[in-house]
This record gives C-alpha cells, sequence and structure tokens, in this order.
C-alpha cells in the first residue's frame, strides 16, 4: 500500500476546532460541556485511518489537551457466530453473507458505549480483529478492549465514530426501488459498473431497513467529516492494497478474490447511500459537515461544506 501523505489536516482541524468552540459556546454556563461527538465517512482505502489517528492526536496534544477516543463502526461488526447465523437466516441474500452492510452491526453495543461516555462512567471501547477466521473476522475477547474514563484518568470530552457507511441514511423502500430501477435501465443498455442492479429488491430493502437503526448513533453527531472519491470504483483497487497489507502484517487474511466478492458484497450501498451523505447528514446549508473529495491518489482535489 503507497504512503499516505496528510494533505487533509489542513482543511479537517480548523473545521473541527470552529465547531469545537462553537459547542463550548453553546455549553457556557456548564462547567464540562457534554460529549463533543465526531462523525468520520471516508471511502475505504482513501486513507481514513491515517486522517483519524491524526485528529485525534491534534486534539489530545496542546494547545488543545482534549482527551479524545476513537471508536470505529468496523468494531462494532457482530461476533463471528452471531454474523454466521445473520447469514444462515438469509441464506439468499448475498449482501449478509459476510462483515459489512448494514445489519451486519451491534448497534445497540455502540450506543451503550456512547451513553456511557456522555455518563462519564469508566467505558470499554470494543475491538474487532479483521484477520480472524481467514479474513472472515471476529471480535476480540472483552478483556482486551482498552477501558476509557478510569479513576483518575481525566473524561472523554470528544468521541471520534468512523467507518465506511457511518453517516448513511435509510432511504425508504420506495426510493431503494427507484434507485434499483434506474441501476437496471443502465445495465440493460450495457452502461453501467455497479453492484446494485446485481441485487434482488428484497435484500436491499432488508440493509435499507436496519440502516434505519444506525440513526441511533448519527443523531448524536456535532459535526461530520466526510473524505469523498471522485470516483467511488477506487475502492476496489484500494482494498486490495488494504488487504495485501493485513496478510503481510497479520500473516492471514482474504486472498484477491476474496476481497472482490467483498467488495461487490457492499458497493450496493455507495450506489444508495452516497448522494445523500453528499447533500448533507444534518440537512443542506448546517455548517457541521465537511466533504473532501480526494482522487485516485488519495489527495484532496476539492473542499466542500455542504
Amino acid at each position: 500500500m503507497p504512503d499516505e501523505i496528510d494533505d487533509k489536516s489542513k482543511f479537517y482541524v480548523p473545521f473541527i476546532v470552529e465547531r469545537l468552540n462553537l459547542h463550548k459556546a453553546a455549553h457556557a454556563e456548564k462547567e464540562n460541556p457534554p460529549l463533543f461527538v465526531i462523525g468520520m465517512n471516508g471511502v475505504q482505502g482513501a486513507g481514513k485511518t491515517t486522517l483519524v489517528t491524526t485528529l485525534a492526536e491534534t486534539l489530545r496534544s496542546p494547545p488543545y489537551s482534549l482527551p479524545t477516543a476513537v471508536l470505529s463502526v468496523d468494531d462494532l461488526y457482530l461476533s463471528h457466530q452471531s454474523q454466521l447465523q445473520l447469514a444462515k437466516t438469509h441464506p439468499l441474500n448475498p449482501l449478509v453473507q459476510h462483515r459489512g452492510e448494514p445489519s451486519t452491526h451491534d448497534i445497540t453495543l455502540g450506543v451503550s458505549v456512547l451513553s456511557s461516555l456522555r455518563a462519564g462512567k469508566p467505558t470499554k471501547i470494543p475491538q474487532y480483529d479483521k484477520s480472524k477466521f481467514h479474513g472472515q473476522g471476529d471480535r476480540v475477547d472483552e478483556n482486551e478492549w482498552e477501558t476509557v474514563n478510569k479513576q483518575d484518568d481525566e473524561k472523554i470530552c470528544v468521541l471520534v465514530l468512523e467507518g465506511w457507511c457511518v453517516g448513511f441514511r435509510a432511504l425508504g423502500e420506495d426510493a431503494v426501488r427507484k434507485k434499483w430501477e434506474e441501476a437496471k435501465a443502465e445495465l440493460a443498455s450495457n452502461n453501467y459498473q455497479g453492484r446494485l442492479a446485481h441485487n434482488r429488491l428484497e435484500d436491499l430493502v432488508f440493509v435499507d431497513k436496519a440502516l434505519m437503526q444506525y440513526d441511533a448513533l448519527t443523531n448524536q453527531f456535532d459535526a461530520m467529516i466526510h473524505v469523498d472519491a471522485e470516483d467511488t470504483m477506487f475502492v476496489y483497487e484500494w482494498r486490495l492494497e488494504q488487504e495485501a497489507s493485513l496478510r503481510k502484517k497479520k500473516g492471514d487474511g482474504m486472498t484477491d478474490k476474496q476481497v472482490r466478492n467483498f467488495v461487490d458484497g457492499y458497493y450496493p450501498a455507495y450506489e444508495l447511500y452516497t448522494d445523500r451523505l453528499r447533500a448533507g447528514v444534518f440537512g443542506p446549508n448546517s455548517g457541521k459537515q465537511l466533504r473532501l473529495i480526494v482522487g485516485k491518489d488519495r489527495k484532496v482535489k476539492e473542499a466542500i461544506r455542504p
């Protein structure tokens, strides 16, 4: 995987500092403002991990010195056993045969983590190991999860919730059907590269209904950063690079063919939900979202405030 150059912090650090200052001003009467939650969505392989690490380190360091935690939506994936059960229960739905799409996360767990952090309680941050079971993945034993807000710790005041589907909002069956029919028409005209048209409508609707539960997380966001791609098809090449790096590091992981099948499984979500995410998680002209559009080289081509 090529070395990543940080050309994004000059955009997102001032944005987040601005939003934090407004958050603090809005709660000026309180000694300790409520937990500030940052949602971060990035096309897989676009450099989101580097961005998250840099942002968290920046906020933890002077002059900000803000205790900051990071939670990945990937760490909320169902346990291996629960994922197998989900796949078995819906054997004809290819979208839930492995982790990835909405419905394969434990949203109740995520909400409990946020609630605990808001209350200032000692909180275990879930962890997931994608290399287990030859790349199928499984949750790390809870005894190994990091605990924050321990006794004598400074209380976490900023949480970054990051992931490939963070901020996606359900469309409803009619809107899903419309996008699916449009994709089918493109497929019939031989002018189609996506995956949406290759899925049954009922399978897409199942995922969309599951996505409604994710609003329990999204509705808690105070700011949103969206690392977008000029072409979401870049994800295939980027994800292959990621998995090759994982195999080298862990000694186990998915083959290239498995990676392509894996991306096929969640690519329909990009086709369904990216337009709404680009328009703004909080609605238009909220000022609370930053969209960074990157090229195939992962460098920022444009920054937009939806």
